[in-house]
């Protein structure tokens, strides 16, 4: 008997996907065999504890597939562990947390207004509640990283643990500076690389592991995998980490999850892959042209990667949280989000955050991009619902003809 309410529910949000221009930076579209393998036999199988070492019987062909995904992952970004079991994101930066700290330890974190995650210790998250996070911003003039300023705040706060990486920054992140930092202070160092994860794979951000005591990442954003989380470390810290992920914070992994995570490895490190992300840069730099030539601002004056982070109330006197729902009745798919130093509450917000990554995997171009960038800026200086809704036209003879997936 067919579930026909929730598969309607489904089928509508595919026509969606197909429909809209996706301009979220943290989404992508994943391949036919990500979803293969994600919606396979695995689901059936419970698989507490780790390859070789289960509290099932039956786990033989799960081993197989989280020792492959292991192996992928290491190779990929040249790591001495890998622990692929972490349910998301923000699981895999607990582990870690579990690993070296105790409650009340200080730790210093991106501001989140600045770019920072959740997890980076946002007072309501659990990660703000039980240890001691102290923020470092970026500058108020460049709204790049002050590294400078970094070092005399990990020097006068002397913390237990740094953690580098961002949500929502639009530059290089020097990881090499951060380490030293942590050094001189005899601090550990952990990079949540989740959101440039795919181009560090493929050698167009620097890599972290070289610096880092520490680096999560989720398996979807720019790596385009499901979603979910991977830790990686030093082989020192692999038993501790591997004890905090499993007992100590997770029962039985998703195999199943994780097998697509396998798959999402084996695609990123093809050839292909890489010219996958060269185009996505080429996108951003797109969008960032359009828009500065249309007299708006962008933090940090454009971008080095995936994203781009648009001033709406500073440019045009209108706040994220409108900007977003107008460009939605366009059929264009962002997100809210505060930008360094909001003046605006954070379901207000200043900004908006643009990623070409999604679109890019459609095939989406810089003609395409082009076009996408005019109609954004068309709607957004109309101020218009009606003209929005007009536009939502011309986004839809831009989507049909480019499938919602990957495709190689």
């Amino acid at each position: 008997m067919r579930d026909t309410a929730m598969f309607s529910i489904i089928d509508k949000e595919a026509k969606r996907q197909k429909q809209n221009v996706e301009l979220i930076a943290s989404e992508n579209f994943v391949s036919k065999e990500v979803r293969e393998a994600q919606g396979s036999v695995l689901t059936n199988k419970y698989a507490e504890g780790y390859p070789g070492k289960r509290y099932y019987g039956g786990c033989v062909y799960v081993d197989q597939a989280e020792d492959l995904t292991r192996q992928r992952a290491k190779e990929l970004f040249k790591a001495e562990h890998a622990n692929v079991q972490p349910h998301s994101g923000s699981q895999a930066n607990m582990a870690v947390y579990n690993t070296l700290l105790q409650p009340g330890d200080v730790v210093l974190g991106m501001d989140l207004a600045a770019g920072g995650h959740l997890t980076h210790g946002h007072p309501l998250n659990f990660s703000g509640t039980l240890y001691k996070f102290v923020a470092y911003n970026v500058d108020p003039e460049t709204e790049l990283i002050d590294y400078d300023a970094l070092e005399e705040l990990a020097i006068k706060t002397q913390p237990k643990l740094i953690v580098a990486g961002a949500s929502a920054y639009p530059r290089i992140i020097d990881f090499k500076r951060f380490s030293e930092i942590a050094k001189k202070v005899n601090a550990y160092l952990m990079v949540d690389m989740a959101h440039i994860a795919g181009l560090v794979a493929t050698g167009l951000h620097p890599s972290p592991i070289p610096y880092s005591d520490f680096v999560t990442t989720t398996t979807h954003k720019t790596l385009r995998g499901p979603r979910g989380g991977m830790v990686f470390c030093k082989e020192e810290f692999a038993k501790k980490l591997d004890s905090k992920v499993f007992p100590g914070m997770q029962g039985g992994p998703l195999e199943h999850v994780i097998a697509a995570k396998g798959v999402c490895l084996y695609e990123a490190s093809q050839p292909e892959f890489k010219s996958y992300m060269e185009q996505t840069l080429k996108n951003v730099q797109v969008m960032c042209k359009g828009f500065k030539e249309a007299g708006f601002r962008l933090v940090s004056g454009g971008s080095d990667n995936h994203l781009l982070l648009v001033d709406v109330l500073g440019s045009i006197g209108m706040t994220g949280k409108e900007a977003e729902r107008l460009l939605d009745l366009a059929g264009i798919t962002c997100n809210k989000n505060t930008i360094p130093y909001d003046t605006q509450k954070p379901f207000v917000t200043s900004g908006i955050r643009l990623g070409a990554a999604a679109m890019t995997t459609r095939g989406f171009k810089e003609k395409e991009f082009e076009k996408v960038t005019d109609l954004m800026i068309q709607v957004l200086k109309s101020k218009d619902e009606e003209f929005a809704k007009k536009i939502r036209e011309e986004v839809l003879k831009l989507t049909q003809d480019h499938p919602a997936e990957a495709t190689f």
